[in-house]
């Protein structure tokens, strides 16, 4: 059929047709998309620090960069071996101790050690979290536990972004077998499930594949962008689809993916303005991961209708006659019982819901949050977190926090970590002026050349022309005037000079003497890698005091307090509290921001929609509640939710729950027309079911599997939340929403208006005729189709300007008037 055949030949039918005439070329297109995807997915940079993306003028921020920028973090491990005598323990700790590549091992008789026949040993290593020397050392040390009853908890040669990687394919393999059994009970035909997986697999395997484009990602975006993707994005493609099949009823197959198309790419759009909207809200969150998942996200929706208008209508044309010869009966039942029941309970189901509505919403302002999610179980836990239990659960907590300062004054870092030592919220503290040398000397004391000659057995005259030398070169040619026996210089200092001296020849030591200053640099190098740079100086407190509460929080400006007493400022307290505390912080404000924009873009989006003021605020209530009844149980199961899950689940379940209740609407607001309201839901919620059980389960099934096969707390945690709020929204849209709609029917028609411009034509016709689009009117016949199909009898009814209609045969009594 040739294009002047369609009765609209207007910008969207030319734009079909040039779709599926050139379909081939698109097919060579993807595939050199894909093929360049395949390569660029391994350009994609992805962040493992959620604080990164804290604002830069928060301590956190801050501080981090000063310590990453300034500081070299060795790695370190605690191993806990259970069941054993403290003196087998003692013995334990030095063989760990000779392990090449170990630096040093922590361990005493004190509780922080021993307790309870279980030892614990702070272990760091002379390489990095990533060296391999330190892989290897952590290896000999689990070879030589061999037999012990021990578990380990260490960052390293642990590669959380590899084993995120490695769950999504194992989520994603049993998400597909879900998505293939969904798909085929809502299916009209067993070969429209090969175009949906693969139009899908294509918008994944490009989002992917752009990822590259927006530099850095989160690995919370990189996880569950792809599963994400296809729960939001589905129903696009679904849409088409049955456009197509109800096309394929009266046309050929190029004419049925012509008209199909050019009817679903503005009906399409308009669908996914919502879940865009909702995703466009994190994006103005104060915490950047917000708009690292919005962009993200939006990214994977436009790819996603990008691949259903280009890609999925070749696709169409392709499997068209596998299609024609599996087309198969309905096989999801009807819910009319639902509908009944909705009519029936129109005057007690909302007023029941209201109350719900108050006591889910106090709830869910009561919700206990969670800002650092070390702390957090999930349904499944790798080794590395059972061990971490283990150790808190035997010798608790250990909260460390970073204090930054200035370099050069050793007078305030003593008087500051003595300070902390007296308070009964510090464990422990560490820094240059806490580490002992030997005979009860510390790296920042002030020795006189006698000290020094015979704290390390050196000849008194040589010590000597040392210090004349230091205080050369540092312009302190008065201490060489007035005598150097009281001239003292702090040992971290002197040890620094002596080894810049020997390093470019201008002394030499021989036999002990050498031997002597190898150890103690050997330590000197230890500690000013850690502890000490040009510009700062860092000190290590261990806190008796949880990572989340109000009085660490309070202690956390005490340090600080204490901190101003010696310096003016650039100074910095990092941490998991500190983050903690700004994380919060950011909370209050990114909560509101989100709760507001989400439901004023979605309520925008709706109002243009159906235009009426009073249909919009039914929706957003409905899908509100199942947002508060979603988060009311962390409170009453008292089980911390990590604060990011509930922003983006917000958010997501916002923009796009919100389309269940759209299509119940959507068909109410049509069917009311030509019958009785009542009736109207009924047939509105049979007409709706597949739609919403389809995109549903498929969105409950992929976040629920994300939750119970993830590892990774805030990814578990996301995965739970969203499926569990989608479940509650389908409940909500499938049980309370027909009562709200049937009962405020009179107030959604009250509130209704028509846009200026928009003229509704009536068609006065007999015979056959093909109507696609939305009707309101009396139909005297046979209705051969649900709502798109074909109509043998008399018609007079008004026809919105965007209906397709056209006479296929006039009535043999009345010519076929058709009068429009």
């Amino acid at each position: 059929m040739s294009e002047q055949n369609h009765p609209d030949s207007g910008f969207m039918t030319k734009l079909a047709t040039f779709i599926v005439d050139k379909r081939t070329l698109f097919f060579l297109l993807y595939i050199f998309a894909i093929i360049f995807c395949v390569f660029s997915t391994g350009w994609v940079n992805v962040e493992n620090d959620v604080t990164t993306y804290l604002p830069e003028d928060t301590e956190t921020r801050q501080g981090i960069t000063a310590m990453n920028e300034n500081f070299t973090t060795f790695g370190s491990a605690q191993i806990m071996v259970s069941n054993v005598t403290y003196e087998t323990a003692d013995e334990l700790s030095q063989q760990i101790a000779d392990v090449d590549g170990v630096s040093m091992v922590a361990f005493d008789d004190s509780a922080d050690h021993y307790t309870s026949a279980s030892a614990l040993y702070d272990i760091s290593f002379d390489g990095l979290t990533t060296d391999e020397s330190s892989v290897q050392a952590l290896n000999d040390i689990k070879t030589l536990l061999d037999g012990y009853d021990f578990c380990v908890y260490s960052d390293v040669g642990f590669d959380e972004n590899a084993q995120l990687q490695g769950e999504m394919t194992s989520i994603l393999i049993v998400a597909a077998i879900i998505i293939v059994i969904v798909l085929t009970l809502t299916s009209r035909s067993y070969a429209e499930v090969p175009v949906l997986i693969i139009t899908f697999a294509v918008a994944a395997v490009l989002n992917m594949g752009t990822n590259f484009l927006l530099g850095t990602i989160s690995f919370i975006s990189n996880s569950v962008a792809v599963v994400l993707q296809l729960a939001l994005a589905i129903d696009y493609a679904i849409i088409l689809c049955h456009r197509f099949t109800d096309e394929r009823e009266t046309r050929s197959a190029r004419d049925a993916c012509i008209t199909a198309l050019s009817k679903a790419i503005p009906e399409i759009s308009a669908s996914s303005l919502t879940t865009v909207s909702g995703l466009a809200a994190l994006g103005f969150m104060e915490f950047g991961i917000g708009l690292d998942m919005a962009l993200v996200l939006i990214k994977a929706i436009l790819l996603s209708l990008l691949s259903v208008f280009t890609l999925m209508p070749g696709l169409l044309m392709l499997f068209s006659p596998l299609m024609d010869r599996t087309r198969h009966k309905k096989l999801l039942p009807n819910i009319t019982i639902l509908g009944k029941f909705a009519v029936k309970t129109r005057r007690i189901v909302p007023p029941l819901f209201a109350v719900l509505l108050v006591g889910a919403f106090y709830l869910s302002n009561r919700c206990p949050y969670a800002y650092s999610y070390n702390n957090l179980e999930t349904a499944k836990m790798t080794e590395r977190q059972v061990s971490y239990f283990k150790i808190q659960n035997t010798f608790g907590t250990s909260n460390m926090v970073a204090l930054v300062v200035p370099g050069g004054n050793y007078e305030a870092e003593a008087s500051i970590l003595q300070e902390l030592e007296a308070c009964p919220e510090v464990k422990s503290t560490m820094g240059l002026a806490s580490v002992e040398v030997m005979d009860g000397y510390h790296l920042t004391d002030s020795l006189t050349p006698r000290e020094l000659s015979e704290l390390v057995g050196m000849d008194y005259e040589v010590v000597q022309l040392l210090y004349s030398a230091y205080a050369a070169e540092h312009d302190q040619y008065g201490e060489i005037l007035q005598g150097l026996d009281k001239y003292d210089v702090p040992l971290f200092d002197m040890l620094l000079f002596v080894k810049d001296q020997l390093e470019l020849r201008n002394i030499t030591l021989e036999g002990e003497d050498q031997q002597t200053m190898d150890d103690l640099f050997a330590q000197l190098d230890s500690a000013k890698k850690q502890l000490k740079s040009d510009r700062y100086s860092r000190m290590v407190v261990y806190l008796n005091l949880p990572e989340e509460s109000d009085e660490t929080f309070a202690f956390l400006q005490r340090i600080r307090d204490i901190m101003g007493k010696y310096y003016d400022g650039d100074y910095y307290v990092v941490g998991n509290s500190t983050s903690s505390r700004d994380l919060a912080s950011s909370f209050v404000k990114d909560n509101l921001l989100i709760s507001i924009l989400s439901s004023l873009f979605v309520i925008l989006v709706l109002l243009f929609t159906f235009q009426s003021a009073g249909l919009p605020i039914l929706l957003i209530v409905c899908i509100l509640g199942s947002i508060w009844i979603n988060f009311s149980f962390p409170t009453l199961m008292n089980q911390p939710l990590y604060f990011l899950g509930y922003l983006i689940v917000q958010a997501i379940q916002m923009g796009a729950n919100i389309d269940y209740a759209i299509v119940i609407s959507s068909h109410y607001q049509e069917l009311k027309a030509t019958m009785p309201h009542k009736q109207a839901i009924v047939e509105a919620l049979n007409a709706s079911f597949p739609t919403i059980f389809t995109s549903g389960t498929i969105m409950a099934a992929a976040a629920l599997l994300i939750g119970n096969m993830s590892a990774q707390p805030v990814i578990a945690i996301l995965g739970t939340c969203l499926g569990r709020g989608t479940i509650i929204s389908i409940v909500i849209v499938l049980t309370v929403l027909p009562s709200i709609l049937v009962l405020s029917d009179s107030i959604i028609n009250r509130t209704s208006f028509k846009m200026k411009g928009i003229e509704i034509p009536t068609r006065t016709a007999s015979g056959t005729m093909y109507v696609s689009g939305h009707l309101r009117g009396h139909v005297s016949g046979m209705v051969d189709g649900e709502f798109t199909g074909v109509i043998r009898g008399d018609m007079n009814a008004t026809v919105s300007t965007n209906t397709e209609f056209k006479q296929l045969q006039p009535s043999h009594s009345e010519g076929g008037d058709d009068n429009a």
